[in-house]
């Protein structure tokens, strides 16, 4: 007898993630129905009637059929089966607007949930740069690229690089790689690579080689002592804190962008001000040396 248990495991990969958003559909938005699936994935109705059926034998009692809904709602006993219903790897899908396999969708919510973005600058290349930027990374080769630095110290020269990791920081990207003209690992903006061209020949320095990429540390924060218990116990909350202290473990390149995005005072007093800077950094003196850029001394 053929177990659910392997008949989940034998799922084919595009049923799958109609699944996962029959799961997802039906969690975060409480009701899913036949036409959800079928708009989301350009299906027929009778196809999308399979789809839910299948669930339903795959998942017995995570949905049930209401009426009044003329749809499929969590059962009592709901649990996962096929996606992965975290806070952090759904509001991505929803701000984005994808049903997982496909999208975006315009106009057109496939979860039915609004959301919004701050309106920043894109502080991006175009797509014959990124292009060269991404082929390099996918095939280990080198880079060449004309870079135009915020020193003044050779802005606009050429380099060759040996990228290996893209990165995004919440405000830009940049690209993490190997520098042949300063023999060390550094972080190059996207929007300043003026022009690039990845060359044939292969890199021969990979993240593996990259120390502060490799190796972590741990973030101690706390709120701001400035702040009133009540406004530090919220933070802590927040934070999802199980004493008074935040731990975030993070690779060391990526401290001091950490940092900024949290609005950490990073004086040695914590002279700034609580209500812009609301979390301290406890273990300075571990952090400083790898993110040197990121702390203020005032």
């Amino acid at each position: 007898m053929i177990t659910k248990e392997k008949m989940r495991l034998d799922v084919k990969w595009a049923t799958r993630q109609r699944l996962q958003y029959i799961e997802i559909m039906a969690w975060y938005a409480g009701v899913v129905t036949r036409s959800d699936v079928a708009r989301a994935f350009g299906l027929s109705d009778p196809a999308a009637t399979k789809d839910l059926k299948l669930y339903g034998d795959l998942a017995p009692g995570n949905l049930v059929y209401n009426h009044s809904v003329f749809g499929f709602v969590p059962g009592a006993g709901f649990a996962a089966v096929f996606a992965e219903l975290t806070p952090a790897a759904v509001l991505p899908i929803i701000a984005a607007n994808l049903a997982v396999a496909n999208g975006p969708y315009g106009g057109e919510l496939v979860y039915g949930l609004p959301t919004a973005s701050l309106p920043l600058p894109a502080r991006l290349p175009g797509p014959q740069t990124l292009a060269q930027i991404t082929r390099a990374i996918y095939g280990r080769r080198k880079l060449r690229v004309s870079y135009r630095s915020l020193s003044r110290r050779e802005s606009g020269a050429e380099r060759v690089l040996e990228p290996h990791t893209l990165v995004n920081t919440g405000l830009r990207w940049h690209v993490r790689a190997y520098s042949e003209d300063t023999c060390d690992f550094r972080d190059f903006v996207l929007s300043r690579v003026m022009a690039a061209e990845c060359l044939e020949a292969p890199a021969e320095s990979g993240e593996q080689y990259d120390d502060d990429w490799v190796e972590q540390v741990s973030l101690q924060l706390t709120p701001h002592s400035g702040l009133d218990a009540p406004r530090r116990e919220s933070l802590l909350l927040d934070y999802g804190a199980s004493g008074e202290v935040i731990e975030v473990n993070v690779r060391r390149a990526l401290l001091g962008y950490v940092l900024q995005r949290l609005g950490v005072d990073t004086t040695p007093g914590h002279t700034m001000n609580p209500n812009a800077y609301q979390l301290m950094l406890l273990n300075r003196d571990e952090i400083e040396p790898f993110a040197a850029w990121a702390f203020s001394e005032r």
